[in-house]
């Protein structure tokens, strides 16, 4: 893997992403009653180098986001430009070659590794499948190399993931994505199933391993924190779309969208003496079905600047300020 980088260069372009999952009944004669709108038109880019990072409450599309631009779910509609080609439209055969470059670190320490396999098989899987290192021996000294890259110790490759914390399975599915040099990671929600202490880990590895090989990282969360700390951009994702984009330090200090800005009035400040001060107003009403959603903006039935055009006109995101892209029509340029 090579550590360099042109920081500009968009190396994922996702436009007019949508997945719809039908919705049939009936036994012996299945009929379409709906459809769910998991993901209904997203656009963004990626630059090649830098971590952006999915955020928003559970239920809106994030990981359906990340699994189609894997292709591990083949989009309703779209496009998912890498490095210049549409992974959208491709050919299972055609996708073998760029599985090498694009690899995933699942959410679940517990349940992404197979419990039959010692921890060495585990990562030489993938070299094996993909034909990297032909030779047995070599294959196994890149294991080790792998193990102690992501702070564990190479002895590790005998034992089996039951033998194993949490935090160092984790690592494990670290070093399995790592084993193809990758440049692009999708990251879904990987410390969410960890201790808060063994997240801190974790998220400095990647962080170090992004500096160190050059990778690329869609990171997947819902912890306000931990994005905050490890990416450049964000993007926050409503019922299926994007609401609002921005640099990092951008969005944490001057939210615009009224969504964004409920999230992060939810954040518990650290200081005691500042929490108790804080008036905390949470969003009203329960989010809407991704199978039945409002009409217009998504967000408007509880948004407290509605107003009657949001009930009717989906607005489309704009740059309000350079770099800051905010799909909500009451908030000044």
């Amino acid at each position: 893997m090579t550590a360099s980088v042109t920081p500009l260069h968009p190396l994922l372009e996702v436009k007019g992403l949508r997945m719809h999952f039908p919705v049939t009944e009936g036994m012996l004669t299945r009929r379409l009653v709906g459809e769910v709108k998991a993901v209904d038109g997203v656009d963004f880019t990626v630059r090649r180098g830098e971590t952006l990072g999915l955020v928003g409450e559970s239920g809106c599309g994030k990981t359906t986001t990340g699994r189609c631009i894997l292709r591990l779910e083949r989009p309703t509609a779209g496009e998912i430009i890498y490095d210049g080609i549409d992974l959208a439209g491709l050919r299972r055969k055609d996708l073998l070659a760029l599985r090498r470059r694009i690899q995933v670190i699942f959410q679940d320490p517990y349940s992404s590794l197979n419990p039959r396999m010692t921890v060495g098989a585990i990562i030489d899987e993938p070299m094996k499948v993909h034909g990297i290192e032909p030779n047995a021996t070599s294959r196994g000294e890149r294991v080790r190399e792998l193990l102690s890259i992501c702070g564990l110790n190479p002895s590790f490759a005998d034992r089996y993931p039951h033998e194993m914390s949490g935090g160092q399975r984790q690592r494990v599915g670290i070093a399995r994505a790592l084993a193809l040099n990758p440049e692009f990671i999708v990251c879904d929600e990987p410390v969410s199933a960890l201790d808060v202490s063994i997240q801190a880990q974790v998220v400095n590895l990647l962080e170090d391993l992004r500096e160190q090989f050059g990778l690329t990282y869609l990171f997947i969360a819902h912890d306000l924190s931990v994005v905050r700390h490890l990416c450049q951009r964000v993007a926050v994702m409503y019922l299926g779309r994007i609401v609002e984009m921005a640099d990092s330090d951008a969005l944490f200090d001057a939210p615009l969208h009224p969504y964004t800005q409920a999230l992060l009035a939810a954040v518990p400040v650290p200081d005691p003496s500042i929490e108790q001060t804080r008036v905390f107003r949470p969003v009203q009403g329960e989010v809407p079905s991704p199978i039945n959603p409002p009409s217009g903006c998504v967000f408007h039935p509880r948004c407290p600047i509605a107003v009657e055009s949001c009930k009717h006109t989906r607005p489309e995101p704009r740059e309000v300020r350079p770099g800051h892209v905010v799909a909500c029509s009451q908030v000044d340029n």
